[in-house]
């Protein structure tokens, strides 16, 4: 398994962990964000759930690489539904930029993992 994969398994796992967990748990801010959004709050529990989960799928799938590729098509998927969300409701360029930029690392791990 190369450094690359290891390396983004282990950021992107943490960092969607994290965020999903603060949105389960329904943290002040989040909800803020969840508000600005528009978005019911039993779809953003959901979405906490879902990128939580994702980000648990990606740390083990260093031990099982199919689960690994599986939870990145699915944060694939997420991140995709998230810059669509900032832009409907006209979020800043460099909030954009960072659902991209993320959106972008699990697609680099997908692509990693697509040619070891």
């Amino acid at each position: 398994m190369s450094t690359v994969v290891v390396v983004l398994s282990i950021l992107l796992g943490l960092l969607f962990a994290w965020t999903g967990g603060i949105k389960v748990l329904g943290l002040p801010r989040s909800l803020a964000i969840r508000d600005h959004l528009g978005l019911q709050p039993r779809l953003w529990q959901l979405i906490g759930v879902c990128e939580s989960a994702g980000g648990v799928g990606l740390l083990a799938g260093l031990a099982v690489p199919s689960l690994g590729v599986a939870a990145s098509i699915g944060l694939v998927m997420l991140m995709a539904g998230a810059i669509i969300s900032r832009i409907r409701v006209s979020d800043p360029a460099a909030m954009i930029a960072m659902d991209v930029l993320v959106l972008a690392s699990v697609v680099v791990l997908l692509v990693v993992r697509a040619l070891a």
